[in-house]
């Protein structure tokens, strides 16, 4: 055991599980752990934000494209809820993210006295977008507390925790004990009979498919193994997108999967809510659903499947693969049916949305394979999850159904700093630029070499195309004052590049890649682009629809 103070103790406990990386903004309530952090000199890289918010973006995007934990400490109180949105977007996209928080003084939580930062019930307040949430009252509990945490971010479905401590318990001298790292991790076994109950539907199934969510992220060779046995296409719309390379056959986009559904008899659903096909698409007797999930509440959420198996998605697949072989089973292959369907999605695709694909066909080919895209809550963004071809998982990075607006670039610096070695594009509107703008500061002062497209279009363009079609014309705060972006990003130090059209974002992109830093590309966009919904939002084409 060793002397040393409460904010010391986290970070040796965080170091012993093996976090190299932290984001955090400093504050009164975490004096002594940015001392702590300091004491650790280069083994820890520290990265500072301009904004509570951007902390936990950051360590959003670092853990959905890295697959590791992603570490941010924020002050309590107002620090904590500034935090709160990207803790809810990685909640609601099962990222393993550990925020750290202040607290006030032990002595005065629950009185009410008025101390800075004070928040009732802290814990019951971010326990709502939390899978697990502790204080940590004393310098010797930090090691147990901080290795439960990562206990509950490595079992079963990962979502994010908070650990806070008092700022008198972080400068508190106590004798510690750091425990070695967390190493082993419950694991629910495979229900052979529910496995066999599936392999007999697949069998009899004649146009199977698979839909895969963020929970095959790890599971994408035993995805790919039972898609070949099947030749069963494979769906994906945002977290998926990767798990079967888009220039794979098998790989179906969102409309692709839309037009397989409609004649599909059998779907086996792997780590996805499977939202949008069931409430909209519809289901009916002539669809047989298989669920996997790591999470019990999804497994007969909207609609109950005719097998549910819950567990992990890559020892499931695996014993149904295996299964399918013991009992002899192939099947012809549909290369030449799933080319030829592919081939006309895109064309259609093109056909309706051509300005946003033109764009991201210029994307896609500055952007090397192994390259990283995120998107925004923008046009181009919207496009991208069912028009950008994606190679491998976590290469495309979104904010999934809570579509939180400004999510972006403050996620894709996390991304960045996660992937030093790779490329990052990630693409911007106007309006949700400026949610996290002042992070160009951070991206700046720690040289993170992300490539940011802003389409500029000095507009909330989803907000006014309603208004214009809903309202009769009715246009109110939905147009945008914005600053020249090339200035703005010079004056910041980054690099500022300017385009007009594919041609010229393409030469842009090249020129920001030669860059040792970030760069800002402004696009100028003369007219709406076109709606982008007639992809997503897609009728119903089975006989019932899931409510």
């Amino acid at each position: 055991m060793t002397t040393m103070t409460g904010g010391e103790a986290i970070i040796k406990s965080l170091r012993a599980n093996g976090v190299d990386t932290v984001f955090a903004l400093p504050g009164g309530q975490l004096d002594f752990l940015f001392d702590a952090m300091y004491k650790e000199g280069d083994d820890l890289r520290l990265i500072h934000t301009r904004h509570e918010q951007a902390t936990a973006y950051m360590a959003y995007g670092y853990a959905k494209s890295t697959g590791k934990v992603g570490t941010c400490a924020v002050v309590p109180g107002p620090g904590l809820l500034n935090a709160a949105g990207a803790l809810c977007t990685a909640w609601s996209n099962y990222a393993p993210v550990l925020c750290i928080s202040g607290q006030i003084p032990s002595t005065a939580i629950g009185k009410g006295y008025g101390d800075l930062h004070e928040i009732e019930d802290q814990i019951g307040m971010i326990s709502h977008v939390t899978k697990w949430s502790q204080s940590i009252d004393h310098p010797a509990y930090a090691p147990t507390h901080i290795g439960e945490a990562f206990k509950q971010l490595g079992t079963g479905y990962p979502r994010p925790v908070e650990v806070e401590m008092p700022m008198d318990i972080m400068a508190m001298e106590a004798e510690v004990d750091i425990l070695p790292a967390v190493s082993e991790y419950p694991s629910l076994p495979v229900d052979q009979s529910l496995v066999n109950e599936s392999a007999e539907i697949l069998k009899q199934a004649k146009k199977p498919m698979i839909v895969v969510g963020s929970g095959a992220l790890e599971a994408s060779a035993e995805v790919m193994a039972l898609a070949e046995l099947l030749q069963a296409p494979v769906m994906a719309c945002r977290s998926g997108k990767g798990i079967v390379s888009s220039d794979h056959y098998l790989s179906a986009n969102f409309p692709m999967g839309h037009r397989l559904w409609g004649e599909t008899d059998a779907v086996v659903a792997v780590g996805t809510r499977l939202n949008w096909p069931l409430t909209m698409w519809g289901k009916d007797d002539d669809l047989k659903l298989i669920r996997v999930d790591i999470d019990a509440k999804q497994i007969n959420r909207i609609c109950e499947p005719e097998v549910g198996i819950l567990g992990d998605s890559a020892k499931v697949l695996n014993a149904l693969h295996q299964q399918l072989i013991t009992d002899g089973f192939s099947a012809a292959s549909r290369e030449v049916e799933l080319s030829e369907l592919k081939a006309q999605i895109d064309g259609e695709m093109r056909e309706k949305v051509g300005p946003q694909m033109a764009y991201l066909d210029v994307i896609r080919k500055e952007l090397p394979d192994d390259g990283i895209f995120v998107d925004e809550v923008t046009q181009v963004g919207f496009v991208s999850w069912y028009g950008f071809p994606v190679y491998k998982p976590r290469q495309h990075i979104s904010a999934g159904y809570q579509g939180t607006l400004g999510y972006g670039y403050a996620t894709a610096l996390g991304v960045m700093a996660g992937n030093m070695d790779k490329k990052v594009i990630q693409v911007s509107g106007d309006g949700g630029f400026m949610f996290t703008c002042q992070e160009l500061a951070t991206a700046v002062q720690y040289q993170l070499p992300l490539v940011t497209i802003i389409f500029n279009d000095h507009r909330f363009t989803n907000v006014q195309r309603q208004q214009k079609e809903w309202f009769d014309g009715r246009v109110i705060c939905s147009d945008l004052h914005n600053p020249d972006f090339v200035k703005m990003a010079e004056s910041f130090g980054a690099a500022g590049f300017s385009a007009s059209d594919p041609e010229s974002l393409r030469q842009a992109i090249r020129s920001a890649f030669e860059q040792k830093g970030p760069s800002i590309i402004e696009v100028d966009v003369q007219e709406f682009f076109p709606a982008p919904w007639p992809f997503l939002m897609m009728p119903q084409n089975r006989k019932q629809v899931c409510k």
